[in-house]
């Protein structure tokens, strides 16, 4: 099975970009655009795993949970990944308690570590990912949707809870769930 852990933005968000979506649908029609209900922030890709090792997986990520409080998040403009004339990925920009979201990922990679999950090299940089190129060396239409995301506003969310996922067949199964419960302050 293919893992990954993530954070979803509710159901306002969700609404919101599938809305605006829309509208860039028409500016990148050759665009890989996202399912709205498989919107999320991906902390840790963990790749194919055994399901053998799903309980050790959940056992390790179960911890998580107490100690990291809810936040906040929202989400507004955006940008691009790739090549400034052809870009490759489009994104809306992550604002609000991204050192929260930066520290839970930080925890989630560093519980998954001794179980064999490599954590990237890279600084974690939220963004919640709308289309991808089809074409390998980008796609300069994604451009046009750049500059149309830069006024927009999908809202804010409140993060509760950290989600193992599931990715088959192009949909995303959660399969496991930890509540974050630690009392802010």
């Amino acid at each position: 099975m293919r893992l990954f852990t993530a954070v979803t933005l509710g159901d306002t968000v969700e609404a919101r970009a599938a809305a605006r979506m829309q509208h860039l649908r028409v500016l990148a029609p050759r665009a890989r655009w996202v399912k709205v209900e498989g919107l999320h922030l991906t902390l840790v890709f963990l790749g194919d795993v055994d399901g053998a090792r799903l309980p050790a997986i959940q056992e390790a990520l179960t911890p998580v949970g107490t100690r990291h409080a809810p936040f906040a998040l929202s989400v507004e403009g955006g940008g691009a990944f790739g090549d400034p004339e052809h870009p490759r990925v489009l994104w809306a920009d992550v604002r609000g308690a991204t050192d929260a979201l930066k520290a839970l990922q930080a925890d989630t990679a560093r519980v998954l570590q001794p179980l064999g999950f490599e954590p990237e090299h890279r600084e974690y940089t939220a963004h919640l990912t709308l289309a991808r190129a089809r074409e390998p060396r980008g796609d300069p239409a994604l451009r046009s949707c750049v500059q149309a995301l830069s006024q927009t506003t999908l809202g804010e969310a409140r993060v509760e809870r950290l989600i193992l996922f599931e990715s088959k067949g192009g949909h995303y199964l959660p399969r496991w769930e930890v509540p974050l419960s630690r009392e802010p302050g």
